[in-house]
């Protein structure tokens, strides 16, 4: 006689935005179908290994990027002790794949989908900033080839950064590796990083070395991280993986282990979702030095209610001069670049966040709340309220 109920626990580190996708894709399968499990977690969500010699459940999900995770449940103990569902990257050689039922975010497309964002930006010259060759996780590496595969068969450069790993007492050091490195690239360069984290690298070294994001470096990240994205200035693009996707698979699959079926096909790749174009990529080929020094300074300085006079005493000519130069190589003035570049940010917060409208007026600048409705009422017709409900539904 089949139970009715299951007891499964899942072994996923909730630090990682992926995991918390895909925990969100688990509790989605369990509110859409009819199955009854009492799920285990660890309170900080961290799986430890002791715990998974005192598991006395029925099934598991893992996240199998974590190596020493996957060592350990890929043992003959565990595979003929209860089903498990891996989740994790995906590899360019079938042979890496664990022996069981496996839900894997295709790194390649992943990739892919970061160098056509900036292929498209008209970028020529191409980096990839990853780990180092200590670095155990093999998702990196996946990425790492990934790119110099799609750069070569378009014969571009590409140049592999391996960074170093940072830590609180390294933090110094590496970031003056990468300035040191950044210094050395060919602008403009479009660079894909194997992570959200290590594209706020990029931005950090990048304003250390005086480089202007994303006029003379383009950066974009993987993962859509939320709270990654926060920590930075300049909004950071990034490839959104379909991890609530994978978890709602992985638990489809244990769903039906558990009911003593198998499995067909062992194997399933999930493509990337979306991808979020933000400041970090928002390349127009611009020539002029003078011009890119003031676009740099806008898009830092825009909300806090910086004047046209301002930007230029930044950049050191005149009013005149610079906006004609800013005319012919942005097509429009100096004032309507600072209204661009206030309203896109608020689209962007509206569309992206929960933040509430009265704050996201403030937090772009605007002396009122009403005026921010008015500039909306004029330019899209609606009010930011409607605009958010509209777009939130879109996406949703």
């Amino acid at each position: 006689m089949k139970k009715e109920s299951y007891s499964v626990t899942l072994l996923l580190n909730a630090n990682k935005a992926f995991d918390r996708q895909i925990i969100e894709g688990v509790g989605r399968y369990l509110q859409s179908s009819k199955v009854n499990w009492d799920l285990y977690l660890e309170e900080d969500f961290r799986w430890r290994e002791e715990q998974i010699n005192n598991w006395y459940g029925d099934g598991i999900i893992a996240d199998f990027d974590d190596p020493r995770l996957s060592q350990v449940l890929t043992s003959s103990k565990f595979r003929a002790k209860l089903p498990i569902v891996g989740v994790g990257g995906s590899y360019a050689n079938p042979a890496h794949y664990p022996d069981i039922p496996y839900i894997a975010t295709d790194n390649y497309a992943l990739v892919e989908a970061a160098y056509n964002h900036l292929k498209k930006r008209g970028f020529t010259r191409f980096a990839f900033y990853g780990f180092p060759d200590e670095y155990v996780y093999h998702w990196a590496s996946e990425r790492e080839k990934a790119m110099v595969k799609l750069a070569k068969q378009d014969e571009f450069p590409c140049k592999v950064i391996k960074g170093l790993l940072t830590k609180s007492d390294t933090w110094k050091v590496s970031m003056d590796y990468l300035v040191q490195i950044l210094k050395r690239l060919e602008h403009p360069c479009g660079i894909v990083a194997a992570t959200d984290s290590r594209a706020r690298h990029l931005l950090s070294a990048c304003e250390k070395a005086g480089i202007f994001v994303p006029d003379q470096v383009s950066i974009i990240g993987i993962d859509d991280d939320d709270v990654v994205r926060s920590l930075s200035r300049t909004s950071l693009s990034s490839v959104r993986q379909n991890g609530t996707e994978i978890g709602y698979l992985a638990a489809k699959n244990l769903d039906i282990l558990l009911r003593g079926h198998s499995i067909q096909k062992k194997v399933e790749l999930v493509s990337p979702s979306a991808v979020i174009g933000r400041d970090s990529t928002d390349f127009k080929a611009v020539k002029d030095p003078h011009v890119i020094q003031a676009v740099h300074f806008i898009r830092n300085n825009a909300f806090h209610g910086i004047k046209v006079e301002q930007v230029c005493d930044f950049v050191g000519v005149s009013r005149s001069n610079l906006e004609q130069r800013f005319t012919e190589e942005r097509g429009h003035t100096l004032h309507i670049e600072i209204h661009n570049v206030k309203i896109n940010k608020a689209c962007d917060l509206l569309r992206h966040t929960d933040m509430d409208v009265n704050t996201i007026s403030r937090v772009c600048g605007y002396p009122s709340l009403q005026y921010m409705y008015t500039l909306f009422k004029k330019h899209f017709e609606t009010t930011p309220t409607a605009y958010r409900k509209k777009y939130k539904a879109i996406e949703n």
